[in-house]
């Protein structure tokens, strides 16, 4: 994982959390007593389970120092734990795995989600929300870059272009441990002030790693040659804002 950046990253608080707020308003759960939020960040979408489910007991689970770090501010009544989540395994079994936005960094889906599945009580919930906008040009063009640059060897091996799978497959995945299976897409058009948004936003995000490896002035060579591409694909509105669609996709499955 990344060295993460948590100022980075709340850039775009707000437009990060909606998703957290969309899918925590379809849980199909009335009073979960253990709560999971599996790679839970800064901490404000766990403070959220928290506050849907007050009496329950809530742990926010991540393998970022940095981001724990953000934590420690939250007065939430909140658990926190430091945990890699390919290795990861709760005290108890789990009426609620809430999960947003993490799981695209690990791979091998076909297994963990069935071991996720296992890992909760009869009737809890594995809630996920992951990105799959992974051929936009915010991601294409990252590809694009690492491909066109005296950096490849060192930055191919690191891309992640599709880790994630097709809302069909992840049905197949669940299905036989499940009794009910709920899934949608949704495409968020985020309206982004400043200069440079998109490529502030993918800083935060999937350009944290790959940028990791680069010292300067590499890595300012390889930002100016993604900033100018993602200019045209995303130009500047009349009003001076800029507009980023951006894919997610959305399940939750309940234990038999």
């Amino acid at each position: 994982m990344a060295n993460w950046n948590p100022s980075q990253y709340l850039r775009f608080g707000n437009e990060r959390l909606q998703p957290v707020i969309d899918l925590i308003g379809r849980i199909p759960l009335e009073s979960p007593r253990v709560i999971y939020d599996l790679g839970c960040g800064t901490g404000s979408g766990t403070v959220i389970l928290k506050e849907r489910w007050p009496g329950a007991r809530v742990t926010g689970v991540d393998s970022s120092e940095a981001m724990l770090e953000k934590t420690r501010t939250l007065e939430a009544g909140v658990f926190w734990q430091h945990s890699d989540l390919n290795a990861w395994e709760p005290s108890a079994p789990a009426d609620l795995l809430f999960s947003n936005a993490v799981f695209h960094w690990l791979d091998d889906h076909h297994a963990l989600f069935p071991r996720l599945m296992t890992k909760l009580a009869p009737g809890g919930v594995l809630a996920v929300q992951m990105p799959l906008n992974w051929g936009a040009p915010t991601h294409r063009l990252i590809a694009e870059t690492v491909r066109g640059g005296p950096w490849r060897e060192r930055l191919e091996p690191q891309l992640r272009e599709f880790p994630v799978l097709e809302g069909q497959e992840y049905y197949d995945l669940l299905s036989g441990q499940a009794s009910s299976i709920d899934m949608w897409e949704t495409t968020y058009y985020h309206i982004l002030e400043g200069q440079d948004p998109v490529v502030e936003w993918t800083k935060g995000s999937i350009l944290r790693p790959l940028l990791d490896l680069l010292e300067e002035p590499e890595a300012g060579t390889f930002l100016e040659m993604y900033r100018s591409q993602i200019a045209q694909a995303y130009p500047q509105r009349p009003d001076g804002k800029t507009v980023l669609p951006f894919r997610r996709l959305f399940f939750m499955a309940t234990k038999s």
